[in-house]
């Protein structure tokens, strides 16, 4: 080590703006905190879309089966429209008061809505109640949602170092997946061990009711994990100005000031959306529904599909830290627009075996964006407004474009009487999402905006406060030769 080098003591380190040192162990507990509340977000999600043709039978009995369905996918989708609302209002506070705080409340909200969806009497108890008190409580999920996703990636990204956040940031969408196949794998453990009889009248609930003991998990891991180094070197250089400061004017901020992101952010996320509700969400209705496959074979397939794709992910967001996020994220979208059509046409062909290998394409191209997405959204956005950046941008694409996914290709497929609407929307939205990942700059390996550097070892963390010295050291000179030369000129 050179002589500059061992001037820099660790109390230096501790002590400097110009570089955060993270704790290993800090950063998992910070991963398994946020892991789990996304697992669990999308464990209820998934358990509703899995359960929708059961759902239809028990809130909309007079209904004839595509109506129920469609009833069940527009208060599904219902909730996505309230995400937004929810992201202006837990975004912006999650910049002001803290991601910790906000994340908390979150997850309460989350398990307790869905805890209680399950404890809904039926239609043939109370009546239109029992629909609205369905609309009510989803509304509620989805509003907490709304603050969820931008939270728990902000929290990883701001935790993890800066040349290894695209593996640490990909474990939170293995939650994602961990929770989609959890609930697919219960659905068809209660589907198949009861008769349709017993489901409609109360195995139906049963994963729902389970949603109350995560969300104690989750809410306990996250209050003993401290804020964020970013958000609290922040707090700390702008203490004043923060405690001033309103949510109204940190959502100004976000929305009026950084447009170009949040656009970016809106187009990344709207794209691909589509792919994932489709695949995630629509596939086992459209499978069932659509192609009148049975439904249990169906969800196994697509359980071992998710399966392989939680193997898989963690080695796409370190792979992501070595070449790029761009790389990745543009071999996903031209992979969807020229695969879609030929993998739906495989599943079309109702074996076993080329409905496996139809959803292995769409999987395999879907890991492209959820190995990656978790750290390239937050890199988007500054320091200061990134959870209200993330969650509003996020939200708004999802309620749109995520959410009612199922709902419109249920519908145009019922109105077209074609089984191929899915890939040519897939298409659609792949040509979009490229276009927007040639104009979003290259993040992996940086910094995250309005945020110093983030190493993992005391080496790295001195290599960048003595480049830091020397470009001070620099600058000083420039300004003394600067005014020396203007004394000259006098």
């Amino acid at each position: 080590m050179n002589a500059p080098d061992q001037q820099i003591t660790a109390e230096d380190i501790a002590e400097s703006t110009d570089v955060t040192l993270t704790d290993e162990s800090a950063v998992k507990r910070a991963v398994k905190a946020t892991m789990l509340g996304n697992a669990m977000e999308w464990f209820d999600f998934g358990v509703y879309a899995y359960l929708a043709t059961t759902i239809g039978k028990v809130f909309f009995p007079d209904a004839n089966g595509t109506a129920q369905l469609l009833s069940t996918f527009a208060i599904f989708a219902a909730a996505f429209l309230v995400r937004p609302l929810g992201g202006l209002f837990f975004g912006p506070l999650g910049d002001r008061i803290g991601r910790k705080k906000v994340l908390a409340t979150t997850i309460v909200m989350m398990a307790g809505s869905t805890f209680l969806i399950g404890l809904i009497p039926s239609y043939g108890s109370i009546g239109i109640a029992a629909p609205i008190l369905l609309v009510v409580l989803r509304l509620v999920q989805g509003f907490s949602t709304g603050g969820e996703y931008g939270g728990a990636s902000t929290f990883v990204a701001e935790y993890a170092p800066d040349k290894r956040r695209g593996f640490f940031a990909s474990f939170l969408e293995f939650g994602t997946l961990a929770g989609y196949a959890a609930a697919a794998a219960l659905v068809t453990i209660i589907t198949t061990v009861t008769d349709e009889e017993t489901l409609v009248d109360w195995a139906w609930r049963i994963p729902f009711l389970i949603a109350g003991p995560l969300g104690l998990i989750g809410l306990y891991l996250r209050l003993k994990l401290e804020e964020t180094p970013a958000f609290k070197q922040m707090e700390k250089a702008e203490k004043d100005s923060m405690a001033a400061e309103s949510t109204g004017k940190k959502l100004r901020e976000t929305i009026l000031e950084n447009w170009r992101p949040l656009l970016l952010c809106v187009m990344l996320v709207a794209t691909y959306n589509i792919a994932h509700y489709g695949l995630l969400s629509y596939m086992p209705t459209y499978l069932t529904n659509t192609l009148g496959y049975d439904e249990s074979h169906g969800l196994v397939l697509m359980i071992i599909v998710m399966v392989l794709m939680m193997v898989a992910i963690t080695f796409v967001g370190k792979y992501s830290d070595k070449v790029g996020r761009k790389p990745l994220l543009l071999t996903g979208f031209i992979g969807f627009f020229l695969l879609s059509l030929p993998a739906y046409l495989l599943i079309g062909v109702g074996h076993y075996i080329t409905i496996f290998v139809g959803l292995a394409v769409l999987g395999g191209l879907l890991l492209m964006f959820v190995g990656v997405f978790p750290s390239v959204l937050p890199a988007l956005f500054p320091t200061g407004i990134r959870y209200g950046g993330l969650a509003i941008g996020y939200n708004l694409a999802v309620s749109i474009f995520g959410g009612t996914t199922p709902l419109v290709l249920t519908a145009l497929g019922d109105a077209t009487d074609s089984d191929l609407v899915a890939p040519g929307y897939m298409m659609v939205a792949a040509v979009i999402g490229t276009i927007t990942v040639l104009l979003i700059p290259e993040t992996a390996r940086r910094p995250l905006e309005g945020s110093p550097p983030s190493v993992a070892t005391e080496e790295e963390a001195r290599r960048v406060i003595r480049r830091t010295r020397i470009q001070e050291a620099k600058r000083a000179m420039k300004a003394r030769d600067s005014r020396g030369e203007s004394t000259l000129v006098e």
